[in-house]
């Protein structure tokens, strides 16, 4: 599962409960803007040991709020949101359908124009203190948050590992 969620990669990224990820009960970021344009076509990648595989294209429209599912795979996200980070780095937001209530989190790298670098937000990049200060343990929940400063000190956990799995997002012409 947690496959399917790095390769949804910039398009949502967190489809059902996956061990590791982070998650809160509803979205913490707000005042989401369409960052990559109104209308976003991509070529998505699960990436393992530094290779892509696992192809797939998505389609996703800006509704006022976040890039809506609009055709093609990931039929197991509803919609993600980007959020600026640091070092030229994007947090996802994304709501799966299966867990509208929830929102789950991934990091994006840009590696070029309109290519990127997905993962998931771990709790095990951070370490034990920020852990036990943040996460929130329930059943089938790896690491619930409920602050913007959580979820930043998990992305700066994660931002600090280098790693070649996550997802591939390639963003292709509407």
């Amino acid at each position: 599962m947690k496959r399917a969620l790095v390769r949804a990669g910039l398009a949502a990224l967190c489809a059902v409960l996956l061990a590791g990820c982070v998650d809160s009960k509803g979205p913490i970021l707000a005042d989401s803007q369409p960052v990559l344009g109104p209308r976003l076509k991509l070529q998505l990648y699960s990436m393992r040991k530094g290779y892509a595989a696992d192809p797939e294209q998505a389609s996703f429209a800006w509704n006022g709020k976040l890039y809506a599912h609009s055709g093609g795979g990931l039929a197991d996200v509803r919609g993600f949101s980007l959020h600026p980070f640091a070092g030229g780095n994007y947090i996802i937001q994304s709501v799966p359908v299966k867990r509208p209530q929830m929102a789950e989190y991934a990091l994006m790298r840009p590696l070029a124009d309109g290519v990127y670098h997905v993962v998931v937000i771990d709790e095990a990049d951070a370490d034990a203190a920020t852990r036990a200060t943040h996460c929130t343990k329930l059943p089938n929940i790896a690491c619930r948050i409920a602050t913007r400063d959580a979820l930043f000190a998990f992305a700066r956990a994660t931002a600090a590992r280098h790693r070649d799995e996550g997802g591939l997002a390639i963003r292709l012409a509407n």
